[in-house]
Parts: C-alpha cells; structure tokens; sequence
C-alpha cells in the first residue's frame, strides 16, 4: 500500500458494542490495487459491524467494506462510557508486545537488575544518537529501581549508515553490554568476524511498528514512546516507585 496514499482520520460517534457481524470474507485476504496483489498479512473483524481491519506485511493498516471495495486510512473510535477509546491504537499497542515478547533473549541486549525486575522494557537504539546515550546513562537507575532494559538495534540512518556498522559490531561482541556502553561512550568495538545478527531485521521490525527515531521506548502494554525519557519519569509511566 503506498505509504503517499491521503490520511483520513474516521471517527465513530456511536457504540460499537453488541453488533452482530458475520465472518471474515475470503477474498479479503486477495485484496488487489491497480491489477497487483496487496500483502496481507491478516484480516480482522473490526468492532463496527461491515467494516474489517486489514494488515499488511509492511506493518501499515487500514479498513475495508467486505467486498475490499472501499477503503478507510485512519483510526477508529469506539464512543463509550469512558469517551472516545482509540480502539486502532490499542490494537497497535497488542500487535507490538505480542511481536516484541516473541524475541528471543539471545537476539537483544539486556541489562537486568539484581533482583526480579518489576517492568522489562524494549528500546530501539542506536549507538550514534545522542539522546541514546543519554538514556543510556539511566539505565544503571532503572536497573536500581526494577525495570530491566531490552534493547533492539536501530540505525537511524539505514543499514548503511555508520549507526548499522557500529551496531553490527554490538551484536557480533562476545560481550554486548560491555561492548555497547562502550560504543555509547565513544569507544567503539572492533571489527569482528563477521556473524548471524539481527540488526537489519529489527531496523526492518521498527519500522514495521512506527519508529521514526532513537531512542525509541515500548512499554509492557505495547505503547510507543519516542525520545528520551528521564528514569524517574519512565518510572511513573511504568508504575514503578522510584
């Protein structure tokens, strides 16, 4: 879906609960543009009754009528006793921790506490942001505090930036949280033999999500929060006393 395609914001002023709504047509997930294929990656009932949520393989969502003769760009809106619920964004925020929790520790760098953390984190990064080794700094206080820091590589610039080659030597370190406070201060690893590394994948993977830059923080829930964030402050966001 071309990403130069018009927003459009869709507001629903009416609740959405209880409507009753039939299964999700086949053909849905052929959706076609101009003769090509899209690439859908999942179809879903959205809460408002004729009306489905599509997702992409390139992470980029829209809805649709059941014939995907229409389409919708924007969020929708459930108007309910609480007012108006972003129901486009809590369903981003699940996709994103249902995808973060599913990596696997080896592929990430973590700096954990002593005891059993409170909250765990994942944070895009990148070892040419200042702002990032800023954050970076916290990470000891946040450790202190029970929050455990996952972080996941992010060259801001692209797979051919200076930030990808650094980042490339992090994952290929015998010691990646050793050798990435080292970068962070400047000192950056040595070229390593070259090894099986998940830099490009989780750039690809940020992108995916909505990251536009570094640092960029995930909570538990799945929310994104971009730039930095003091550890106090992160802290309140987390529930966790300081």
């Amino acid at each position: 879906m071309n990403r130069t395609l018009p927003a459009m914001t869709l507001a629903i002023s009416m609740s959405c609960a209880g409507l009753a709504q039939a299964a999700v047509p086949s053909k849905l997930q052929n959706l076609e543009v101009d003769g090509k294929e899209m690439p859908v990656e999942e179809v879903l009932e959205s809460p408002m009754e004729g009306l489905y949520e599509v997702h992409l393989t390139s992470g980029e969502s829209f809805y649709t009528d059941s014939e995907g003769s229409y389409f919708l760009l924007g969020d929708l809106y459930e108007n309910g006793p609480e007012g108006l619920v972003n129901l486009s964004e809590k369903k981003r925020n699940e996709r994103r921790a249902d995808r973060l929790t599913a990596i696997a520790d080896d592929d990430q760098v973590i700096y954990r506490g002593a005891d059993e953390p409170k909250a765990v984190i994942h944070v895009f990064t990148d070892t040419t942001c200042p702002y990032c080794r800023k954050f970076h700094e916290e990470v000891p206080k946040l450790n202190e505090m029970g929050i455990q820091v996952n972080y996941l590589a992010f060259p801001r610039g692209g797979m051919l930036s200076e930030g990808a080659r650094e980042l490339t030597r992090v994952w290929c370190s015998d010691n990646r949280t050793e050798a990435l406070t080292a970068a962070k201060q400047g000192e950056v690893p040595e070229e390593a033999a070259s090894c099986d590394n998940p830099v490009e994948q989780q750039y690809r993977l940020g992108l995916e999500m909505g990251v536009q830059g570094t640092p960029a923080i995930v909570l538990p829930d799945g929310r994104l929060v971009p730039g930095y964030v003091p550890a106090d402050r992160l802290a309140g966001m987390l529930g966790v006393k300081s």
